[in-house]
């Protein structure tokens, strides 16, 4: 967990396997407040879950619920490279 930027707002970095990047954002974007998802390398296929402060623990249990889907590795914080638009 890292706040970057706001102190409000939560900052996930996750690896995941490339191919789940639609999954996951489908199933954040299903949870309608609980934050938004942002593709850092889509080759390595890092994402970035921001969620506000409040919301983390409700993000941590979605997250939580897909590891049996979807396997994931949490990262210490963002990677040197440049977020893709």
């Amino acid at each position: 967990m890292s706040a970057r930027g706001n102190p409000e707002t939560v900052e996930i970095y996750l690896e995941i396997p490339p191919a789940e990047i639609v999954f996951i954002k489908h199933i954040i974007e299903a949870h309608e407040g609980i934050g938004v998802l942002r593709t850092i390398d889509r080759t390595r296929a890092v994402i970035v879950l921001m969620v506000a402060a409040d919301m983390e623990p409700h993000a941590r249990a979605i997250l939580d619920s897909l590891r049996d889907q979807l396997p994931w590795i949490e990262l210490p914080g963002p990677p040197s490279f440049r977020t893709e638009t």
